[in-house]
């Protein structure tokens, strides 16, 4: 067995001392740190973090040799258990790696726990001690012996299963439900006194029941209780998923609110990233790539099936929402719309085929930089369409549908590894015939999806808003103070005009520019073309630019198709199940 202590060593130098014992080393016993963490697929250099590492037998000392960048052999001697302690600067404020100061402590095992080789299949056992006096910890890693509070031993089969579980440290508010009969448990922290914890509670036991009733009907999830540990901070949002628990960021201004009734455009965003996270307990952490059969910690793990794992969460992360009744049927096609809108925004989309994203996550995804729009395409998004896409052909040849065939690939691999050809398989064998022309074409393919077909067979209305000035320019601007360009779309009228990303826009025919909607005001309705004179500064040199600006697209709006045939309406109740 492995064993770990770890406690808050320094709050106000964010430190966390652990202490890593080995019993029975080898002779030449290798120790690393991961470099990164599943789900956030980017190498993010963890070790950087360790300091002060040193290394014993009893009274004697143990030389440690550093290999590379993230990995030491401890030069052993005899049968003797071997220590290893070292700190652990935490100030990440993010999902992916540990934090600590007076207030928070939170640690995902991969920040903090050496992995020791030759020995990650034994059991591992962590010892949490040393908390600050009313601290508690919410974790769902097995409890072996603790206090009220949390604090003392936990369990994990292996070292997989050790830092699959982050650990949340601090005075933070808890709730707990049930869904299926399973104990569902919600910790936040940095909430406002305002915040409304029983509201919260209930929605997220709708999602739960929703998601669990996906995959398992009447059936129990594959995990005994699931922890929920969301971080509320002034402006901020993200999550990643772990096998019975999961870590949040949201805004303090997106949680629900005593006294509110209504659904703010932030709380509907919190609910589905509730819903995503959740959802990925079955696809990606059971259900999941077979290059992730078995991790790979110290180097990056490709794929191509991003656009499946992370792109049809995606898709079903807001459709449960509207399957639970959390939002109506206007409000999900609106959220529809939106990726739809976005997705098509993209010249990347041209470029780079979604199964081609998936494999370039390392080095593209999570580095966007001014040519990421013209070069890329997400595979969340994109992905979500691709499900999408998927869900109502299939609907609309009436054999089956999508939640059909997540269905079918749960049963065949008993929630585990995957490929393509598998997923084709369960396509074939709900959809009764061979769907490898829209993979090939949908998938591994650049064109546009027929999504405007597809939905108008649902009674679903494809229409365009009027396009802004940015969409008619075809530029990214942040407002920073000023105007400046992020991005320039390939085959624009900027880039034909020659703005560059970094240009600070300064004004529109000899009329300065505090904001981008002051277009509207100095060169009227954004819908007929025009001609017009940028004045721009660059490396605090000013130019001017004519630029030829056309007519556009706007934003795709999906609406309720009145009329439309029973066949078509049937369709649509059956696809979203709007209550």
């Amino acid at each position: 067995m492995i064993h770990y202590r770890i406690e808050p060593h320094d709050l106000q130098a964010h430190l966390y001392r652990v202490v890593l014992r080995v019993v029975r080393p080898q002779a030449d016993t290798l120790v690393s740190l991961p470099v990164w963490i599943p789900g956030s697929y980017l190498v993010r250099e963890f070790a950087r973090h360790l300091q002060g590492l040193v290394a014993r037998q009893g009274s004697r000392t143990v030389p440690l040799e550093q290999l590379d960048k993230c990995t030491w052999r401890a030069r052993c001697s005899g049968a003797s258990a071997l220590e290893i302690e070292y700190r652990v600067y935490a100030f990440d404020t993010s999902v992916r790696a540990a934090y600590l100061d007076a207030d928070r402590g939170f640690f995902n095992g991969t920040s903090v726990f050496l992995r020791v080789h030759g020995r990650e299949d034994e059991p591992h056992r962590v010892e949490l001690r040393g908390l600050p006096p009313r601290w508690q910890v919410a974790t769902a890693l097995p409890a072996v012996r603790t206090d009220a509070r949390g604090q003392g031993v936990y369990q994990a089969a292996d070292y997989d299963e050790l830092v699959d579980h982050p650990v949340e440290l601090g005075g933070f508010w808890r709730g707990r439900f049930k869904a299926q009969g399973v104990e569902h448990e919600f910790v936040v922290s940095g909430a406002a006194p305002s915040f409304d914890g029983q509201r919260l509670l209930r929605d997220a036991q709708r999602i739960c029941e929703t998601a669990i009733a996906f995959w398992h009907g009447r059936r129990k999830p594959p995990f005994d209780r699931y922890v929920f540990m969301l971080n509320v901070v002034d402006d901020g949002y993200g999550g990643l998923e772990h096998r019975a628990s999961t870590a949040l960021i949201c805004s303090r201004r997106d949680l629900p609110r005593l006294g509110e009734e209504g659904l703010s455009e932030g709380y509907v965003t919190l609910l589905g990233l509730i819903s995503h996270e959740y959802f990925h307990a079955w696809n990606v952490k059971r259900l999941r790539p077979a290059e992730f059969a078995r991790y790979d910690y110290g180097r990056e793990n490709y794929t191509q099936l991003l656009w499946l794992f992370e792109g049809f969460t995606s898709y079903y992360d807001d459709l449960l929402l509207c399957r639970a009744g959390l939002i109506d049927e206007a409000r999900y096609l609106k959220l529809l719309a939106r990726t739809i809108t976005n997705t098509l925004a993209l010249p990347g989309r041209r470029v780079q085929s979604v199964a081609q994203a998936s494999f370039d996550a390392w080095v593209k995804y999570y580095r966007p930089d001014e040519n990421t729009v013209n070069s890329t395409i997400s595979y969340y998004t994109k992905g979500a369409l691709v499900a999408l896409a998927l869900d109502l052909r299939l609907r609309q040849e009436g054999r089956g549908t999508l939640d059909e065939v997540m269905a079918w690939l749960w049963r065949h691999t008993g929630g585990g590894p995957m490929d393509e050809a598998l997923f084709a398989q369960a396509l074939e064998a709900v959809g009764g015939r061979s769907y490898r022309r829209e993979l090939q074409a949908w998938v591994h393919g650049t064109q546009d999806l027929p999504l405007e077909e597809l939905l108008r067979a649902h009674a679903v209305r494809w229409q365009r808003d009027p396009p802004t000035w940015a969409q008619r320019l075809g530029v990214r601007v942040a407002d920073n103070g000023g105007l400046t360009v992020k991005a320039v779309l390939r085959g624009s009228a900027a880039e034909r005009a020659g703005l560059a990303a970094g240009d600070e826009l300064l004004a529109v025919d000899d009329w300065r520019l505090r904001k981008l909607d002051d277009l509207s005001i100095y060169l009227g309705p954004a819908a007929e073309p025009r001609r017009a004179r940028l004045l721009v500064s660059r490396d605090q040199r000013l130019k001017t630019l004519t630029v030829e600006i056309p007519a556009g697209l706007g934003s795709v709006v999906l609406v309720p198709a009145d009329p439309a045939s029973d066949g078509e309406l049937q369709r649509r109740r059956a696809w979203l199940k709007a209550r």
